[in-house]
């Protein structure tokens, strides 16, 4: 009689699986909880200690800890003297596992856990069954998803096998207890108060497959952090499968209206930065103000809200032909109305980071983390450095300037007014290129720059932007500050009788 031993934390869809099992001839064994389950289903079950002749002990850190367990699950079918083995000591093989592991990682996130109780959901006895049957793969079915009970059983039913379908099984369970042991890592990473460990192990699992990566020769998936928070949580309501380079604009887009909070903000988004941003009473408004700032570039642009999307907003976007749309919700008839529109993605959630979440920076060979940027707001550290002190109304665009240009491509530049953005320069290799192109984009599309107010994600390194910004009529300015030349910048606003603020963060964006 085939032998399965089923232990498992999740127990979606269990008493199916192993009731099929039964009728296919096989004799359960199980642990603690879940043993108890599957009695209370009417099966017949047996405690692993009937099989090995150990209790369980030390409050259940020691049950499947044994030889006659792992024996059962290590010894080769094709190798008589395995087999030899295991018969001189009395011990039956298992040829079926079924082991999820207990919730390390959601214990650990509950708030106020303390870290005895953390330490008591790290398993042991799971991991080493899951390995030891994988290990066995070619004779062990092993499984640690439901996901994977119907097509086991399916080849249970047919009397066959499927070697392939157990070498896929062998893999995902490897890569299981991996990111199970990497999590534990950075817990214990966590405690020691270090961000940066010795050896950074990441607990990535795949969304989905992409048709391609940046270019169609290139392959690509999305791997989502198991946190249930960023891109990964947002629902997607209608249109068609998000591309690679959809994701890494909706990146931007998140970037650009995450600093507004519940303000009425909408960002379009081209190549992961915006050619347009603005606050508004609600979102028609703000999309209207954006869109104004460059309506030729936001055409196939991915657009985001900050605030859920009704009728008016979504019958003016359904005019623009648009890749993506995402927001915190949608009214029922703006979805509908979107969804008139077969290829546009529209995607619903606020795609938060996740708790204490890290950025990754992607090199050749290697990966670059690091803090995530804090929001930028307006902060009482913020220093006038000019005689000409800002006006209110300036003081609200600057304020609105410094959180649009965060996401903003490096150099960056962006010219603001009433509460828009109405010139961009982005990824100029010099900053007085960024700031003649954020001039040139303004007036180009017919936007005055007398009286705008400037935002700039790094210091002045020369007078030569201020000068440049003078002459298109700006008239305050707010920077980081921090330039071995800053006494010559500050003189250069001051000649031209401007106001300009000294944030002392900069805000680069590579």
């Amino acid at each position: 009689m085939p032998r399965a031993l089923l232990s498992v934390s999740d127990k979606t869809g269990l008493v199916p699986f192993a009731t099929q099992l039964v009728q296919h001839g096989y004799e359960l064994v199980s642990t603690g909880g879940t043993a108890r389950v599957l009695r209370e289903s009417g099966l017949t079950v047996l405690d692993v200690s009937d099989i090995t002749g150990f209790p369980e002990m030390l409050d259940g850190r020691v049950k499947t800890l044994h030889p006659v367990v792992h024996g059962g699950l290590l010894a080769r079918r094709d190798l008589p003297e395995h087999m030899q083995a295991i018969a001189e000591h009395h011990i039956g093989t298992i040829d079926l596992v079924v082991v999820n592991l207990y919730p390390f990682r959601e214990t650990a996130a509950k708030a106020g856990v303390h870290p005895d109780e953390v330490i008591e959901n790290i398993d042991i006895g799971g991991p080493s069954m899951l390995r030891s049957a994988a290990k066995n793969f070619a004779a062990v079915w092993v499984l640690v998803d439901p996901a994977d009970y119907a097509p086991v059983l399916s080849v249970i039913a047919g009397g066959g096998d499927d070697q392939a379908l157990r070498t896929l099984l062998a893999e995902k369970v490897y890569a299981h207890t991996s990111g199970y042991d990497a999590a534990i890592a950075q817990w214990f990473a966590g405690q020691r108060g270090e961000p940066f460990p010795d050896r950074y192990p990441l607990t990535f699992e795949k969304q989905q497959s992409l048709r391609y990566g940046e270019n169609p020769q290139q392959r690509a998936a999305f791997y989502v952090e198991k946190t249930g928070a960023g891109l990964g949580a947002l629902q997607q309501l209608g249109g068609k499968e998000l591309s690679f380079n959809n994701l890494l604009d909706l990146e931007g887009a998140m970037l650009a209206i995450e600093p507004f909070g519940d303000q009425p903000a909408c960002a379009i988004i081209k190549h992961t930065t915006p050619c347009g941003l603005a606050t508004g009473v609600n979102a028609l408004d703000a999309y209207r103000k954006a869109l104004a700032c460059d309506p030729v570039s936001a055409f196939g642009s991915v657009i985001a809200f900050s605030v859920p999307v009704d009728v008016a907003a979504a019958e003016a976007i359904s005019s623009l032909f648009v890749e993506c749309i995402v927001a915190p919700g949608f009214a029922e008839e703006a979805v509908e109305i979107l969804g008139r529109k077969k290829n546009l993605r529209v995607l619903a959630g606020r795609a938060s980071w996740p708790v204490g979440g890290m950025d990754y920076k992607r090199v050749r060979g290697g990966l670059l983390v690091q803090d995530r940027a804090p929001v930028p707001v307006v902060s009482e550290s913020w220093t006038a450095v000019t005689t000409r002190q800002p006006t209110a109304e300036e003081m609200r665009d600057l304020a609105f300037a410094w959180r649009a240009v965060a996401s903003v491509k490096s150099n960056a530049i962006v010219l603001v007014r009433d509460g828009a953005t109405i010139g961009i320069g982005a990824g100029q290799m010099s900053r007085v290129d960024a700031s003649f192109l954020a001039v040139h984009k303004a007036t180009s599309l017919g936007h005055s720059t007398a009286g705008a107010a400037l935002g700039s994600d790094a210091f002045f390194p020369f007078r030569d932007g201020i000068d440049h910004a003078a002459a298109a009529g700006v008239t305050a300015i707010v920077q980081p500050g921090g330039s071995v030349r800053d006494a010559e910048v500050i003189a250069a606003a001051d000649e031209h009788g401007m106001t300009m603020i000294f944030t002392g963060a900069r805000l680069f964006r590579h």
